[in-house]
């Protein structure tokens, strides 16, 4: 039920009804965390934590279990360590600070905040800090020590229990181990497996030592003769592994008869070869009868590939990524009374995605993920939002998806701690994101994880010289080493035309036009059954055989000639081609007309594409342009000129048995100049903005064009240079589409005065409210529209909003928007706004976004201001150009090449985390105090002179 009320300005009834149905909040992240730079995972909880170059934490566990915490600089997250079962988490960070993180409960949902933080101070008499800057940390497991090696080879000891000094004392070496010699920096800390008061220190130029924390005193000695890059201990504690910077890795046996240890139990190199890519830090986990590590591939050969090897017996896989390899972990049995770890699954995290492999399956496969899926696998392009997906082809898309990847089973995600309190959506949202590699993919936007459903790939519909076989199996038993590729992330397009511009979808019949780079538009419907057939083609001429047009850009995509296959999902109805090849600007569809209608900058076309037939071709360029896109196109323009062409274009287009247009354009153009006001002064526009031709918007509607009596179908499309061109339709009746063809006469025509570009363009009816979808009214799933009243249409420009009556497209009411110095509106969208306190009350309203990232919303039709909200950086072009508004009043943009920001307008509809996280704390660290460290601090500079240790080096 709507109603309208017609109090405004600051009428407290009006007031109270804008905060019942709207409010602004950012909810969550979707995608994976951009530039990520730590890893971390507290086996009992169940939960991951990544840390990232801007300074952010987010946890994740459970799908819908997510938070995320930021530190107050941005500095880079270089290490991050759980609390073993605490829901705490330390982080370093690259600015040498330390801070300590807790998940506490709020309102009966977890939240991650900051506690505590440190700074670890220099040393008196050292100028340069970088003798203590923390190279890494061990937290130990009681969690009540934390031991912080240095670049200046000390490490020193932080109480986490009391934030009381250990001991005040410095002096803990013997005097024979200390030398000028440096060591290097400390490279890694473990602790002993079995004796938590004994840790293990490794130095970057070799040297391991065996520490006793009780008795303070140097255990074991281990001499390595190359430089260190990670240890870990063997579960037993009798033996250690330290990896190289030569890219092997040797075995260590622990022993009380031998304090000082020359020669390791083994040395391996798998890659074989001299000179190799170290095997990096913090990455070699041996479980009997598995070893895992990163790196160590032969320089010369390999040196360029990011890998990390399985072995196990005689089985050997090199995972091969696409990108770097941050961190890994495995998930494993921590019952110290085990003999073995068992590892079930091995999680990587890359600098673009975050793989899973299940280690319990044979072929070792990868498990999908439910979240943190790179939505940047192919740089996005566009996207396309879909509210309240029926439940018929939600399931299709996700059958379809299923076939595409039949062990896509969400169940098995291993990473589950926590609890989602989120409801169970009230309706089904698809986010489609067009790529640049040609693919669309489907997204679940229902919740806060943004699952992957479906890939929809259309370069199998063109000659392209790529080669769209790439095994990513694993490789023949004849290459060595064994690679096999893993993960989707590929920033590399194999041809840049095949990108993916437009995107319309009709959810109720099935039917999806996606538009590329180079002027293809492809039909698609969704179908259930393989099928195979030849690529049918239609050319559509936007210049109309134009004298004097020269193409400077690329070739249109060569389709195949043969048959093709085509899998379950969507399938290819029809293949049109705008010549010239240029990028489609706009699309639209409708199914129950079984139209489409596209535009590029030189023209907009409409094609019928259940009889494979153009229907109209209109070139938008200005008649003094010989050249496409060459230098700014012209805006002068004579008004007569206009006048006497518009009247051509209605005689030519005239047939037998159609009405005459009713209102001459003439009268339209002295009409729009009368009620327009004094404008402010228009600034010269670039030279992009000057592309006159450039089609901005498309749209359908069932309305009043030729006379107040009869409506029917209509065609509306909005230029670059302020035109609106709108075209009555022809429509024959479901029963004769294959009889009878589509025809189209120039209805009217609208030229904005101060020619600001057509941003959008849609009809309301005679409430006010915008027209439903196609067949949303034939199916009864919405109410008919009021066809009694006067229609009108709303035109929002990059300067302002206009409402004309229909269909003498009179001047009702506008708001210009620019009254601001360099506002432009950028995207606009009508959402429906329930209110927060009764479901039966809702508004629409105009939303609005402009090129300074704030967000205006306006009463529908009246074009009265209802709330402004800051929203995205003015700086930030890319996350404006990116935005999509949902009919909601919920919004998506990109905040980094991976990352959607979801945002919610409405005060009712909002999709943000609700979880909870359950932990026992030992200890209270709450109240706010500066964490202190412990004077104790160990530095180990050589081995004694006797041995000839420093030779060694």
């Amino acid at each position: 039920m709507k109603f309208r009320f017609r109090r405004q300005g600051n009428d407290p009834h009006r007031e109270k009804i804008k905060q019942d149905l709207f409010a602004f909040s950012k909810t969550v992240e979707h995608g994976f965390p951009n530039q990520p730079s730590a890893l971390a995972y507290d086996p009992k909880l169940q939960l991951m934590a990544i840390g990232t170059k801007s300074g952010a934490i987010k946890i994740y566990g459970a799908p819908g279990v997510e938070m995320t915490g930021l530190h107050k600089d941005t500095a880079a997250v270089t290490q991050i360590h759980f609390l073993y079962g605490q829901g705490r988490i330390l982080s370093l960070l690259d600015d040498n600070t330390i801070h300590l993180w807790e998940i506490v409960q709020r309102e009966n949902r977890s939240h991650l905040v900051e506690v505590h933080s440190f700074n670890l101070p220099g040393r008196p008499g050292i100028e340069s800090t970088s003798a203590t800057r923390v190279t890494v940390m061990l937290l130990k497991l009681s969690c009540d020590l934390l031991a912080l090696g240095t670049e200046g080879g000390g490490v020193h000891f932080l109480e986490l229990t009391t934030l009381t000094l250990l001991n005040k004392n410095p002096g803990l070496v013997p005097e024979e181990y200390k030398c000028g010699k440096s060591l290097g920096p400390v490279e890694s800390l473990q602790e002993h497996p079995q004796d938590s008061d004994k840790i293990l220190i490794g130095y970057s130029r070799g040297l391991v030592v065996l520490w006793d924390l009780n008795s303070r005193h140097v255990v074991n000695l281990f001499l390595g003769k190359q430089q260190l890059e990670s240890l870990v201990w063997e579960r037993s504690g009798n033996s250690f592994v330290s990896s190289h910077s030569d890219g092997g890795y040797m075995v260590w046996a622990v022993s009380s008869s031998n304090p000082c240890t020359h020669d390791p139990i083994s040395s391996t190199v798998p890659y074989g070869e001299p000179k190799h890519m170290p095997i990096t830090h913090p990455s070699l986990f041996l479980f009997a009868p598995l070893v895992l590590f990163s790196g160590g591939m032969p320089r010369a050969s390999y040196g360029d590939r990011h890998c990390l090897t399985i072995l196990q017996d005689s089985s050997h896989v090199t995972l091969d990524f696409t990108s770097r390899v941050i961190d890994f972990f495995t998930i494993h049995c921590t019952d110290k009374d085990k003999e073995f770890d068992d590892p079930s699954a091995l999680v990587v995290l890359l600098e673009e995605e975050l793989i899973v492999i299940d280690l319990q399956m044979a072929g070792w496969p990868t498990v999908p993920a439910p979240y943190l899926a790179p939505l940047h696998s192919s740089a996005i392009t566009c996207s396309c939002h879909i509210s309240n997906v029926l439940p018929k082809l939600w399931e299709r898309v996700i059958s379809a998806g299923q076939q595409q990847c039949p062990l896509q089973n969400y169940e098995n995600w291993p990473i589950c701690g926590g609890r989602n309190l989120a409801p169970d959506p009230k309706q089904k949202e698809l986010l489609l994101t067009g790529h640049e590699d040609g693919t669309v993919r489907f997204w679940d936007a229902s919740g806060v994880s943004l699952k992957p459903l479906y890939k929809l790939s259309t370069a199998n519909i063109f000659q392209t010289d790529c080669d769209h076989n790439d095994s990513l199996t694993q490789a023949g038993e004849e290459e060595w080493p064994p690679f096999r590729k893993v993960g989707c992330f590929d920033p590399y397009s194999d041809d840049p035309r095949l990108g993916i511009q437009k995107i319309s979808v009709c959810k109720y019949s099935g039917k999806l036009v996606v538009a590329g780079t180079a002027g293809q538009v492809i039909v698609m419907v969704l179908s259930d059954e393989k099928s195979d057939h030849m690529i049918d083609v239609a050319t559509v001429d936007l210049l109309q055989d134009r004298e004097g047009f020269t193409w400077k850009g690329h070739d249109r995509l060569p389709p195949k000639s043969g048959s093709v296959v085509f899998a379950p999902g969507f399938q290819l109805v029809v293949l049109v081609q705008c010549m010239p090849p240029a990028a489609v600007t706009a699309v639209t569809l409708h199914a129950e007309w079984n139209l489409i209608a596209f535009g590029t900058s030189h023209g907009f076309g409409l094609f019928d594409y259940h009889r494979r037939s153009p229907v109209l071709a209109r070139c938008t360029l200005h008649p003094n342009d010989s050249l496409a896109m060459e230098g700014p196109l012209s805006r002068v323009k004579s008004l007569k000129k206009s006048l006497r062409q518009s009247f051509r274009r209605i005689r030519k287009s005239r047939v037998s048995g159609k009405k005459r247009v009713q209102e001459a354009n003439a009268q339209l153009a002295e009409h729009d100049a009368e009620v327009t006001p004094v404008q402010r002064r228009i600034e010269p526009r670039s030279a992009d903005d000057s592309l006159s031709g450039v089609v901005r918007c498309l749209c359908f509607a069932d309305t009043f064009l030729r006379d107040g009596t009869h409506h029917g179908p209509t065609m509306w499309a909005g230029t670059n240079s302020g035109s609106v061109y709108a075209y009555a339709l022809d429509v024959p009746s479901q029963e004769k589409f294959s009889e009878q063809s589509v025809e189209a006469l120039l209805g009217k025509e609208i030229q904005l005065m101060h020619r600001a570009p057509v941003v959008s363009i849609a009809v309301l009816d005679g409430r006010g409210n915008p027209l439903p979808e196609p067949y949303e009214v034939s199916r009864d799933l919405a109410k008919a529209p009021d066809m009694q009243g006067s229609h009108s249409v709303l035109i929002a420009s990059e300067e302002q909003f206009k409402v004309f009556m229909l269909p003498k497209v009179s001047a009702k009411t506008k708001f210009k928007l620019t009254a601001h110095e360099g506002c432009r509106v950028r995207k606009v969208a009508l959402s429906n706004f329930t209110s927060i306190s009764s479901e039966e009350y809702s508004e629409n309203a105009l939303v609005c976004l402009t090129n300074l990232g704030d967000i205006h919303m306006f009463s529908v039709p009246a074009l009265r201001p209802q709330v402004r909200y800051d929203c995205i950086r003015k700086e930030d072009i890319s996350g404006i150009a990116s935005c999509v508004f949902t009919k909601t009043g919920q919004g998506f943009y990109l905040i980094s090449p991976s990352e959607y920001e979801r945002f919610s307008l409405s005060a009712r509809v909002i999709t943000e985390p609700l979880c909870r996280v359950d932990v026992e704390r030992p200890h209270d660290l709450s109240d706010h105090v500066t964490l202190k460290t412990g004077v104790m601090m160990l530095k180990i500079q050589h081995f004694i002179t006797e041995m000839n240790y420093i030779s060694k080096f």
